[in-house]
């Protein structure tokens, strides 16, 4: 069985975490994908011709939809994978549950799950091993030379220039019981903000928290992100800058709101880099109004 289980104890409970080195598969020749990012690689690496299904996450590029889908990637279904007949199945940090993992591995189908990081390096490490998994290193260096490397270098330059000028930035996933609901430390917003060289001015806790408007207010964020979907749950830019938590933040009063695709922003797949970089360099505009 090509993965390696891990155990560790935590608050007296075990927990099993599989992983798989991000060598060749032994078999990549029917590859079922959880992760919208993974699929998104897949594409970008020339190896879209061996997917068989993809999760509900993975909505890009439009082609990628035409897959059978397998489910949320946090609740698969071990029978309906299993009668895709695949040879792997690649996912991210959250595919589960585990024991649906195990007992697909059980009949002898690799389970791969691919590290994430919330980082350029996080990004560049995942290329390269869903890359090895299914030997595409070619591919994949090419998609470096082409695309990602010069998209890097322009984010590094412009992310220094947002830094310089101490921008506060907050990102907000939607609204919960009426308040926005925000990304603080340990989350991929957070990693997004960092990314493009700001300060995320509400990273005192962790995970995603629906945040008072004092604690918003007293943040005085310049920029707010927010994904598309977020945006809907306000009604649309307009509504968002009235909303009483945000009304009075130099974000609102000055029309600083960003909104983008959110797996493009959040998915730390390829889309993450050329995302960061469109959003340092539109807050460098904003700076320069």
């Amino acid at each position: 069985m090509r993965y390696i289980l891990i155990l560790f104890i935590a608050f007296s409970f075990q927990q099993q975490v599989f992983a798989v080195e991000c060598s060749a598969a032994s078999d990549a020749s029917r590859v079922t994908v959880a992760g919208g990012s993974i699929t998104e690689i897949m594409y970008m690496i020339d190896a879209e011709d061996s997917i068989i299904a993809v999760d509900l996450t993975s909505n890009f590029p439009e082609r990628a939809r035409s897959h059978p889908q397998i489910g949320y990637v946090r609740a698969l279904s071990a029978e309906g994978i299993l009668s895709l007949d695949p040879t792997i199945i690649i996912g991210e940090n959250d595919m589960g549950p585990p024991a649906v993992l195990e007992q697909i591995n059980r009949t002898g189908v690799e389970v791969a799950i691919v590290p994430e990081e919330h980082s350029v390096l996080g990004v560049k490490a995942k290329v390269k091993c869903i890359a090895g998994i299914v030997n595409k290193k070619i591919e994949a260096q090419r998609l470096f030379e082409e695309k990602l490397d010069p998209a890097i270098d322009k984010l590094e330059i412009a992310s220094q220039k947002v830094s310089e000028k101490n921008t506060k930035a907050i990102f907000i996933l939607g609204l919960q019981s009426g308040s926005p609901l925000i990304g603080g430390m340990n989350t991929s917003a957070n990693g997004l903000i960092e990314m493009i060289g700001a300060k995320n001015v509400l990273s005192s806790f962790e995970g995603w928290k629906p945040v008072s408007t004092e604690s918003i207010l007293m943040a005085e964020p310049d920029v707010i992100l927010i994904s598309n979907r977020g945006l809907n749950a306000f009604g649309d830019v307009e509504s968002l800058r009235q909303h009483p938590a945000l009304a009075l933040t130099p974000a609102a009063k000055n029309n600083n709101i960003i909104a983008m695709d959110g797996m493009a922003m959040l998915g730390f797949g390829p889309r993450t880099i050329f995302s960061a970089l469109n959003i340092a360099n539109d807050i460098l505009d904003i700076n320069d109004q």
